[in-house]
């Protein structure tokens, strides 16, 4: 049966709005707490997950999947010995996510540090059964699968990036890193200005949705502007933060209770005209079990603003210590239903799911880091981010069809996305962020259609997602013999993006040139991996146009692999003496046919073959004489291609090219 809403369903049935951003009146966003991409669906098909074939390779040849020994593995296989049930799966529980320990799980940029920085319990995932709410939302609209989250950090820092586009600094001066903010009543509060008060500045409208209980993450609460605005509204009670105010008044008896609520009341109502606007749409909370049906209220009473946040209870939030999937995947079954039940408001309306950390969950996608001197992206000498992926799913009538979308996001996309659709800046947003990330818009199809693809007949559950009762958190622990999890077949439609890359290599007197171009608008962002000691760790670049490094190469040969986004492999190795050392091979697309250069300098005749790895089968073998050149043709289906190169008369001669040609129009995922 289905989970999702019959409102919802019956919304999807419904011919897409025509138009382009202008037709969205209303986005809305909520951040989830603590799940990694891999953790929720590396089993998912047609999406980057267990099945990654640009996986990379640990320094000591085992594949990324595999940490000191351990793989991914299910909550099913990781309950050990334990009697636990269906709805005890639920419960897993979290891990270390600090800032200290998610540097520690880069492996100095090689991945490799997962079970040293977060342990075994690092590596447990969940697959369709457990999550089939979440799995059928997928399968209904559009997946990012290059989300990221904005740093290697907790909650605090990671959410201070979606609602202001940066970090704060601590009293001492250090860029945030950890949770500091969270002692409410004796931290100073962030200087810096938040995007909500950019949107109150330009005259957009906006709210938080958040309960008494908002588990400390609506990040204004943070914020100097508004704790000074939420002190004054305390000022006839004893409190110095709303946190701690309704801390205390949960477990007062009722008269107690509603005196000090009528003295908060009292103190909002005696607030200047904007700093009542800033209570109002920033720090007012209802009560306890009523989040959802104030956001419902607001779309039925047309009151939903330009920009929602929504903050869950601690009970909902997800965070896989006070709370489960099932809690959060009700709560946004609530909110879709409100939205999908107005159909004037849900043809309007772009609903951003997402997390806003990884809790420690493991995800096998190194992420995207700054250049060494990159400003405002290192603290003593770390990068700050970009984080571990994260899910996000995009609800709307624009997003429907099951779709991925593989362009690089973080946190800071969610305020662009606004940027692009309001027209109000964010100055706080890097410059390295805006060139590494996209705005989201990406993910939308605004072209009109008479409906999106069709969504299978199933009958309604008639109710809410159920939330199984808790009996126990429980700790995973591997299996005594791993295995890796399989992903489920198949593809699914992709959006196109924005990415023209290409890279090669070539041996000159003073080490390996390696060239890295993007024709794009955009850019890609490349990391290059080395394996023969060329240098110490992974390097990264951010290239538009052309970029060319020179790489070591010892007497050994070298043996490097170049990463880029939506699958971009390219794979060097070779001599310094052999045959083939000097050859130059580079490679370029156009629609669907890739095409490859084989430059041959050397003095004798070399026999070149080209075979297919998959998305395929073929395998083209050609004799390039000495000084002579030529070029092979090679035909892709679905513009997707991995190839490899090798020299009959030179072994060590290696080059694998693999990745997908982007044309500018929606294809299929690889």
């Amino acid at each position: 049966m289905s989970a999702l809403p019959s409102s919802l369903r019956a919304a999807l049935a419904r011919p897409v709005p025509p138009g382009g951003l202008d037709s969205i009146r209303h986005v809305v966003f909520f951040m989830q707490e603590n799940r990694s991409f891999d953790h929720y669906f590396g089993t998912l098909r047609g999406v980057r997950g267990f099945g990654d074939r640009n996986a990379v390779t640990l320094p000591d040849g085992r594949p990324v999947f595999e940490q000191s020994g351990v793989l991914p593995y299910s909550v099913r296989a990781g309950t050990g010995d334990r009697d636990l049930t269906e709805g005890d799966l639920q419960y897993v529980e979290g891990v270390d996510h600090e800032w200290d320990t998610g540097q520690r799980t880069r492996g100095d940029g090689w991945h490799d540090g997962w079970i040293a920085g977060k342990g075994p319990g690092a590596m447990v995932h969940f697959d369709r059964r457990d999550l089939p709410f979440q799995f059928e939302l997928a399968d209904a609209f559009t997946l990012c699968d290059a989300y990221h989250c904005s740093m290697f950090g907790p909650t605090n820092p990671n959410r201070l990036y979606h609602w202001s586009g940066t970090v704060g600094h601590e009293p001492a001066g250090r860029r945030t890193t950890a949770n500091d903010a969270c002692v409410e009543d004796t931290h100073p509060g962030y200087t810096h200005t938040s995007y909500p008060e950019r949107l109150t500045a330009a005259g957009r409208t906006w709210r938080v949705y958040q309960e008494w209980d908002n588990y400390q993450c609506n990040s204004l609460d943070f914020f100097a502007s508004f704790k000074r605005v939420a002190r004054a509204a305390l000022a006839h009670t004893p409190h110095r933060s709303l946190h701690s105010f309704y801390t205390s008044i949960a477990g007062l008896p009722e008269r107690e209770r509603e005196e000090m609520l009528a003295a908060l009341e009292k103190g909002v109502a005696q607030l200047a005209p904007a700093d009542l606007d800033a209570y109002r749409r920033g720090l007012s909370r209802v009560a306890p079990g009523r989040l959802a049906a104030s956001f419902r209220a607001d779309v039925a009473e047309g009151r939903l603003p330009q920009v929602s946040y929504i903050v869950a209870p601690e009970a909902y939030s997800e965070h896989p210590d006070p709370s489960s999937p099932a809690h959060s995947a009700g709560l946004v079954h609530e909110i879709l239903d409100a939205l999908a039940s107005h159909p004037s408001v849900w043809e309007r309306t772009a609903l951003f799911l997402t997390f806003d950390e990884n809790d420690g969950f493991y995800d096998h996608v190194p992420p995207p880091l700054p250049p060494e001197g990159t400003e405002d992206e290192f603290v003593d000498g770390l990068p700050i981010g970009l984080g571990y992926r994260v899910p996000m799913t995009i609800v709307s009538p624009w997003t429907a069809g099951g779709h991925v979308c593989s362009e690089v996001f973080d946190h800071t996309s969610t305020i662009r996305f606004v940027e692009r659709w309001l027209g109000v800046a964010e100055p706080n947003i890097s410059s390295w962020r805006r060139r590494v990330a996209g705005d989201l818009t990406s993910a939308f199809d605004f072209t009109p259609v008479a409906r999106p693809a069709p969504t299978p007949r199933v009958p309604d559950t008639g109710t809410a997602v159920a939330v199984p009762p808790f009996r126990v958190r429980w700790r995973a622990t591997p299996p005594a013999e791993g295995r890796l999890a399989s992903q489920e077949p198949g593809t699914r439609p992709a959006r196109p993006l924005p990415y023209r890359p290409e890279a090669s290599a070539v041996l000159a007197d003073d080490g390996l040139i390696v060239t890295m171009t993007d024709v794009g608008d955009r850019g890609s962002h490349f990391a290059l991996y080395p394996y023969a000691g060329e240098f110490a760790s992974p390097r990264h670049f951010d290239v538009l146009g052309a970029e060319f490094v020179t790489v070591p190469a010892g007497a050994e040969g070298y043996r490097l692999i170049l990463t880029g986004p939506n699958g971009f492999r390219r794979e060097f190795a070779g001599s310094r003496t052999g045959s083939a050392a000097r050859v130059a091979v580079s490679s370029c697309g156009a629609g669907h046919r890739l095409s490859l250069t084989i430059a041959n300098p050397g003095p004798v005749p070399l026999t070149f073959t080209l075979e297919a790895l998959a998305y395929g089968s073929g395998r083209r073998e050609v004799l390039v004489a000495a000084g002579d050149r030529t070029v092979l043709d090679w035909d892709t289906a679905s513009g997707w291609y991995d190839l490899r190169l090798t020299v009959t008369e030179d072994p060590s001669f290696h080059r694998r090219v693999m990745g997908h040609l982007e044309n500018g129009h929606a294809g299929v995922s690889g």
